[in-house]
């Protein structure tokens, strides 16, 4: 019985080798080579050829990694295990430690780190540059003074301390001595100028001589024509505020104040407590029931409550007024350099906090800017540490209990500052 499809016999199935000849020859593009692992048994040993028929010629060895019997340098790999490239055959995530993954890139890692720290230090500073940006109080108009004298080279700032007890408590106005006097009057006075001379700070008394000039009303818009009127000068401030005051001491001066900075009794000491106190070298005892002060002779660090009323004593001292103003420069000086040293500026529990006390009690011209108020307290650090002048506004005597500047030395001054040379007039 023939068990195959019709058609097909053993002769026809001769020579179809893989398609169930009984005797097998293998097609030529067919051929398989053998892989054997090891050394090549030596001629004549081993088991024989595969039983496929005589026709099937032995294949090559490939112990030796060449191939065809090492005769025509071919490699295939199989036999030393070097598929994947690795010796042994263990493939790419075996072998040495680290190996299955790259080495990491430290270049490319280091680039990374830099620019997301770049990135981090930029979107901070950004951020702090609006939010102390928006606590700035820009209160005082300057466009509103009129007849203003013409700028000259460099900067001056009109920094002012008002007696305002605006948002005190009662047991506060206790704590500092300030009583509770309604409104606010201006403590103290000065002209900060900066320039490529160095800087100057000028006091000027409280109760200095002035005339009050032709000005309009801050608040009413109206004209108010100058009559020759002398007071002091602390009274143009409680006469109409910041602007009037402004209009007052240019007016009397010829020279013109690009910024105006104002703080209170509150906002004072807090901006000392902020930055953990300030220390003063005190040249004698001081004690003076009216503004609180009670100290000894000597280096101390004085708190917003005592520093406060440092600042304030004029009773107790010789000089008066004229002596409070060389304390109150002295110490502003000493604070702007404690706001401005590493530990506060780098520290960011001690600078937000400073940062957030000063500026919520500052009171300043629509035109400030946070760079602004910075180059001021750089330059009432250089005041501090020598690099600059603090004067007193040259006085020549008295005129009906007022303090009379001296004319002279005044314009001399004045002329200094608008051509930002330096500066050589004295008080005295």
């Amino acid at each position: 019985m023939n068990d195959w499809p019709e058609g097909w016999s053993g002769d026809n199935r001769a020579g179809r080798y893989g398609r169930g000849s009984a005797s097998a020859q293998p097609e030529s593009a067919r051929v398989m080579r053998q892989v054997r692992r090891g050394a090549a048994p030596p001629p004549g040993s081993g088991p024989s050829a595969p039983p496929y028929g005589g026709g099937v010629p032995q294949q090559p060895s490939y112990a030796d990694g060449q191939g065809h019997g090492g005769q025509d340098g071919y490699d295939s790999g199989y036999n030393t295990g070097q598929v994947y490239g690795s010796p042994g055959g263990r493939g790419p995530a075996s072998g040495a430690p680290g190996a299955g993954r790259p080495a990491p890139n430290w270049r490319r890692r280091i680039k990374w780190t830099s620019i997301t720290l770049v990135t981090a230090l930029v979107v901070t500073t950004v951020g702090t540059y609006f939010w102390a940006d928006s606590k700035l109080n820009r209160e005082v108009d300057l466009s509103k003074v009129i007849e203003r004298p013409e700028a000259g080279e460099g900067t001056n700032y009109l920094i002012v301390g008002s007696d305002s007890r605006e948002g005190m408590t009662d047991e506060q106005k206790k704590d500092l001595h300030t009583g509770s006097a309604e409104g606010k009057r201006t403590d103290s006075m000065m002209i900060l100028h900066t320039g490529d001379n160095g800087s100057t700070l000028i006091s000027l008394p409280r109760d200095s001589d002035v005339e009050i000039p032709s000005f309009v009303g801050s608040e009413s818009g109206k004209t108010y024509k100058g009559t020759g009127r002398h007071t002091k000068l602390n009274a143009a401030y409680a006469e109409d505020g910041p602007e009037l005051l402004v209009r007052t001491i240019e007016y009397n001066t010829g020279l013109r104040l690009d910024h105006y900075v104002e703080i209170g009794f509150a906002g004072f000491a807090n901006i000392v407590d902020s930055v953990g106190g300030v220390e003063m070298d005190i040249p004698q005892d001081i004690k003076d029931t009216k503004s609180g002060a009670d100290f000894k002779k000597g280096k101390q660090t004085l708190n917003g409550e005592e520093a406060l009323a440092f600042v304030r004593t004029r009773y107790a001292l010789p000089g008066s007024d004229l002596d409070r103003t060389k304390n109150q420069q002295k110490f502003l000086s000493a604070l702007a350099s404690q706001v401005a040293t590493p530990s506060t500026v780098l520290n960011p529990f001690k600078l937000y906090p400073t940062m957030g006390a000063g500026l919520d009690s500052l009171i300043v011209d629509k035109d400030m800017g946070l760079f602004d108020l910075a180059g001021m307290f750089w330059a009432m650090k250089s005041v501090s540490g020598g690099d600059g002048t603090s004067m007193n506004m040259p006085i020549s005597g008295n005129v009906g209990g007022n303090v009379k500047w001296d004319t002279g030395k005044v314009k001399t001054l004045v002329e200094q500052l608008k051509n930002d040379e330096k500066v050589t007039v004295s008080a005295n």
